[in-house]
């Protein structure tokens, strides 16, 4: 399993890519392989300010229907255009292709509390 040590992670699995005021984000390598076949994703919230912890989206595979929830408060300024014609993007490509929304940051400090790839891994028994 793959966990970029240059990207913070949440306990809900999404990780971070911080880029000056912006953010990447998506859902980390260990959650689609928990998740299973990706084969939906709902993010409806693209030009909203979404606050920390707070649902921005849902994310559907063959057996269940999983939240995907906010790591760091800011406006959702894009949502990946690829995601929704080929939503496996995300088992096949989690930190690359698979990405799942960019956002302008409301407070860049902000990302410091999240944590680190060895963290993250430690918090998912890895």
């Amino acid at each position: 399993m793959n966990f970029p040590s240059e990207l913070k992670y949440t306990k809900e699995h999404e990780w971070v890519r911080v880029e000056g005021d912006e953010a990447v984000i998506g859902i980390t390598d260990f959650a689609q392989s928990e998740l299973g076949d990706i084969v939906f994703v709902d993010i409806d919230t693209e030009g909203e300010d979404v606050e920390v912890d707070n649902v921005f989206g849902t994310i559907e595979a063959v057996k269940t229907v999983s939240d995907l929830f906010m790591p760091i408060t800011g406006n959702i300024l894009e949502v990946n255009p690829e995601i929704d014609s080929a939503p496996e993007l995300v088992n096949e490509d989690p930190y690359g292709k698979g990405w799942l929304i960019r956002i302008k940051l409301a407070n860049p400090s902000d990302a410091e509390g999240l944590l680190t790839a060895d963290q993250y891994k430690e918090e998912v028994g890895l």
